[in-house]
């Protein structure tokens, strides 16, 4: 083990990739379209809810943060990830190994908050109707997003400035991209305090949103029994539904790659395999759920010419 490593001069080591040589080009021109097909799902539902008046509404201001979001987490991923691929080099500067931790770390918390602030949108919306308006308007909704993005900044910075400029003993990440526990792994000091502010930014981010989820869920499905419209039911269970899988999925995955780290046991394949589900998908998937699937957004994309209703239609519709 070496000893008191200098941090200022330290370049540090991620996981193997173990890309056979033959597959080096197909997998960097795979992870390349991954990214680019997620820059531009995001970007084209950024600008479509930005230039259009009529998804200025406070669902669609609170659907706004998710792109922003997903290219953050996905550019904090892909291009360390694809200059590994083609290099074969694995290292990374200390410093930049603390900035793609923080990035990532924020990436995840920031989803976690802001698919429970969706959910209790739709609680709102479906249980108490006639308040959603009050409740969720505008300024409302524009001061739960600051205060939700200066909750994760502060959480998170905190974090990992309790690791920061620490002695370090190792020079290996043991994961494929940098994150808190890897870089606690690395301390020669005591890491007692860290580990267990670790575990409460782990049980405020995971466990709070997860009973929120429920809590909310189950009064929606309370509701929508006693509604006799079977199709203001079916809707809502499909939209709500796919809202609650998303947000398990994502849950269940990034709880385990953080909770991994803490038993030698579990196989390093299944940690990364956990761990690259919930950079990959989440920025893939978010915005074809939750905006290119929603009709007001489909109706309104920014690269589709609009289409203009002619008179004779006009008439034949009244």
């Amino acid at each position: 083990m070496e000893s008191n490593l200098s941090i200022f001069t330290t370049l540090l080591t991620m996981e193997s990739l173990d890309i056979h040589p033959s597959n080096i080009i197909p997998a960097f021109i795979f992870g390349a379209l991954t990214y680019s097909a997620i820059l531009f799902f995001n970007i084209t539902e950024l600008l479509t809810i930005a230039f259009n008046r009529k998804l200025h509404k406070p669902m669609y201001i609170l659907l706004f943060n998710l792109p922003i979001n997903d290219m953050m987490g996905a550019t904090a991923f892909f291009p360390q990830l694809l200059f590994s691929i083609l290099t074969q080099n694995r290292s990374i500067s200390y410093t930049a190994c603390f900035a793609e931790a923080f990035l990532i770390h924020m990436y995840g918390a920031g989803l976690n908050v802001t698919l429970v602030a969706m959910a209790y949108d739709r609680y709102i919306a479906i249980c108490s109707p006639l308040k959603y308006n009050t409740l969720i308007s505008a300024n409302n909704m524009f001061k739960v997003i600051v205060m939700l993005w200066s909750l994760d900044l502060a959480l998170i910075g905190l974090m990992l400035a309790l690791n920061y400029r620490r002695q370090i003993c190792s020079r290996t990440i043991v994961d494929m991209f940098c994150n808190n526990p890897s870089l606690m792994k690395l301390i020669c000091e005591d890491t007692r305090a860290n580990n267990y502010y670790g575990l409460f930014t782990l049980a405020f981010f995971q466990g709070v949103p997860l009973l929120i989820v429920i809590y909310t869920y189950i009064q929606i499905l309370i509701t929508v029994i006693y509604k006799r419209q079977s199709d203001a039911k079916s809707k809502v269970i499909q939209t709500c539904g796919t809202h609650l899988i998303v947000f398990l999925s994502f849950e269940i995955n990034s709880l385990f790659a953080l909770i991994s780290h803490r038993f030698e046991a579990v196989s390093p394949n299944l940690r990364r395999a956990f761990g690259a589900s919930v950079m990959i998908f989440p920025p893939i998937f978010n915005p074809l759920i939750y905006g290119l699937r929603m009709k007001e957004i489909r109706q309104n994309l920014i690269f589709l010419p609009k289409r203009k209703v002619s008179p004779t239609k006009h008439k034949n519709r009244r």
